[in-house]
């Protein structure tokens, strides 16, 4: 695995007035850039690629949906180089209307962990004042809390710091941390 998953702290820049699809930028705790994703516009099956750099020559991860539009939707993410399942994310249909919650799973399709939005109350908020009330994310495995996701608060500029440094036995492969990220920064951040 590349060392530009060995970081604690990263920090994820959605590009602001992207026409045709999204763009996320993802910078470690030096400010390198150490990872650029590519979502395809107009796309009914969800397909986002994790590159290097933004050049786009050395694709890392690929993020993508099982089925075509779902509210329960499944996405697998695969290491580009070695074409390896690395596990995947189901989102908990019914139940992400109050509160965002997603079901990690392992490459074997067994769940192993969770991905939940911080507080109910707020989430209802969120749901009102579009992104003026800043979401907050907690993945855990098991019992232990192996990351967070926080959107810093700025109308114009998504902006997100993510952080593993509670995960010190690496109980989550940062390959799959990358890309719960870049999923809830597409995914959750679309909707608001």
């Amino acid at each position: 695995m590349s060392d530009r998953f060995n970081h604690s702290n990263y920090l994820i820049r959605k590009k602001f007035f992207k026409v045709l699809g999204d763009a996320f930028h993802i910078y470690d705790a030096q400010g390198n850039l150490a990872f650029y994703v590519k979502q395809k516009a107009f796309k009914l099956k969800e397909d986002i690629r994790i590159f290097s750099s933004e050049d786009m020559t050395n694709e890392i991860l690929v993020i993508k949906a099982r089925s075509r539009i779902d509210f329960s939707a499944t996405y697998d993410v695969v290491d580009s180089k070695s074409n390896e399942s690395i596990g995947s994310f189901r989102r908990k249909g019914m139940k992400s209307i109050l509160k965002d919650e997603w079901i990690i799973l392992d490459n074997q399709d067994r769940e192993v962990g969770l991905i939940a939005e911080d507080n109910m109350l707020l989430a209802l908020v969120r749901r009102v004042l579009v992104n003026l009330v800043p979401q907050t994310f907690n993945g855990t495995i098991g019992q232990h809390n192996v990351f967070t996701f926080k959107q810093q608060f700025n109308p114009f500029i998504q902006k997100i710091d993510l952080d593993f440094s509670m995960d010190r036995n690496k109980l989550l492969d940062r390959r799959l941390g990358i890309a719960a990220s870049v999923l809830l920064g597409a995914v959750e951040g679309s909707q608001q």
